[in-house]
């Protein structure tokens, strides 16, 4: 039976994976590619394997740095930050581009994708998730279990956006909605990287 602390950390934990995946970069860099999907589930599941590809990495960091008792160099988790606002411009000028093309993303590629854009996040959000850990988690066991729970929380958390954002497609026959939500996420996505790119290359520069 889990103890009453312990439970209360692994609640904390998912509640805080549910907020954390509402956070701005994760809600457009997941944006530009749902909203290139045509059906509910298909956007749906681009927000579980986000979740699956940044849980992954927080595992897989998070608790290796944490079991040898290291802190992720501030200049390393500064430079993870800025790689994901390129990957914002990236995502933002790709969804643009294929707004103006007939079809719709390859099913197998775009969850691919998710999951490669989950894992991305989770390497820039690694060095705080050890820190939070830290500071909730008494051994190497509970550490693992609250970033699980943290995981599932993000997992729950993308599922609803990107379900909220396949509505569209299911309240109207006609392309417009979808090709106007598409060119507008992704236009936000490059705007959004380049601010994203310039506030945490100068703090890098800064550091």
């Amino acid at each position: 039976m889990i103890q009453g602390g312990l439970l209360s950390i692994l609640l904390l934990g998912f509640t805080l994976g549910i907020k954390h995946a509402t956070e701005p970069d994760h809600i457009i860099a997941v944006s530009t590619i749902a909203s290139r999907t045509k059906k509910l589930y298909r956007s749906s599941l681009t927000g579980v394997f986000w979740g699956l590809g940044h849980t992954a990495t927080l595992l897989i960091i998070g608790v290796t740095a944490i079991a040898l008792g290291r802190q992720i160099p501030e200049n390393l988790a500064a430079l993870l930050e800025c790689f994901v606002g390129v990957m914002l411009v990236y995502l933002g000028v790709n969804g643009m581009r294929g707004s103006f093309k007939a079809g719709e993303a390859d099913y197998e590629h775009t969850h691919k994708k998710s999951f490669t854009i989950g894992v991305i996040h989770g390497l820039a959000g690694s060095a705080a998730m050890v820190l939070l850990t830290a500071t909730q988690a008494d051994s190497g066991s509970e550490a693992f279990q609250f970033i699980l729970i943290f995981g599932a929380g993000t997992v729950v958390g993308m599922l609803l956006f990107t379900t909220l954002l396949g509505l569209p497609f299911l309240v109207t026959s006609h392309k417009t909605i979808p090709l106007f939500l598409m060119r507008i996420t992704s236009l936000i996505s490059v705007l959004y990287g380049l601010y994203y790119i310039i506030e945490t290359g100068s703090g890098l520069i800064a550091g």
